[in-house]
This record gives structure tokens, sequence and C-alpha cells, in this order.
């Protein structure tokens, strides 16, 4: 599936999500949103990235945006995840990658030597209508969130 472009209107989705409840794109009509997709749950660089989003809230609030993070992760192990940082925000359960893919976030990745499938670091902002804004790939933590909520403070 080729990666969504810049000015189109994604694809609709539903997945499974943190506090018992399935969140779609469409229930979000109206709303901007961020979508960032990380490796795992309770890694350095993934609770630092969360941890940046969670400090931003209000100021993402602020901009009408939601924020979801996405990963390969269990429920399970997103609720304790969000539960010990305290993240304001749903985490997405993508175990059968079909997020994954919609976002072509699946990319080798080198780890001790060794190849395997994984998600690569990115980010989507995506507007009120369903549009794709900006994406941000191979992201570095430091910085991101901020340069992600000046995007969507532009928006409005």
């Amino acid at each position: 599936m080729a990666a969504p472009e810049i000015g189109k209107k994604i694809s609709n989705f539903s997945r499974p999500a943190t506090g018992d409840q399935t969140i779609s794109l469409d229930d979000l009509a109206g709303k901007n949103l961020v979508l960032y997709f990380y490796p795992k749950d309770s890694t350095p660089g993934c609770t630092t990235e969360g941890q940046n989003f969670r400090d931003n809230m209000q100021a993402f609030e602020d901009a009408n945006t939601v924020i979801l993070g996405v990963s390969r992760d269990s429920i399970k192990s997103h609720e304790n995840f969000k539960a010990k940082q305290g993240f304001p925000f749903e985490l997405l359960s993508d175990q059968d990658e079909s997020l994954c893919k919609q976002f072509d976030v699946i990319k080798l990745k080198k780890m001790y030597g060794k190849e395997h499938m994984g998600v690569e670091r990115s980010t989507f902002l995506i507007d009120g209508e369903g549009k794709l804004v900006q994406e941000w790939r191979k992201v570095k933590v430091n910085g991101h969130v901020e340069e992600v909520l000046a995007a969507a403070q532009d928006l409005n």
C-alpha cells in the first residue's frame, strides 16, 4: 500500500484503543490529529516521546488537536504504559499492522547487527477534514514535539 500523500484525504481507519474503546478517523472529524507511530511501549525513546507529547497536551488542545500514539503492542501493554506515564491521550493497538501499513511505517531496521522489520518512528499531522498536512519520518525525539506543535498551531 502506498503511503498517504500530503494534501490528500486519509482513508478512514478504526483501531482498538486504550480506555476500552475503538477509535476511527471519522470520529475525529473537525479536529486536527497528530498520529504518532513508535516502535515499542516502555522503551527509552518511546517513553521520552510520549512524555513530550503529554507535557505539551494543553497547547495541542488549544490548537484543536488530538494526539494518538500507535504501536504494535497489545492493549494491555498500552494500558500499563499509559498509566505509568500518565499519558492524557489514547494509544492505538495495531497488532495486525494494518494502520502501520496504511502509513508505510514498517521498515527494515538494524539492531545489534541483526536486521528485522520494525516500526520507523513517524508522525503524521492530519487536519479536521481528514487530509494529510505534514509528515515526519525517521523521527529523532529531541525537539520533535515542539516542531509538530508549531505545525498544528499553524492550522488554526
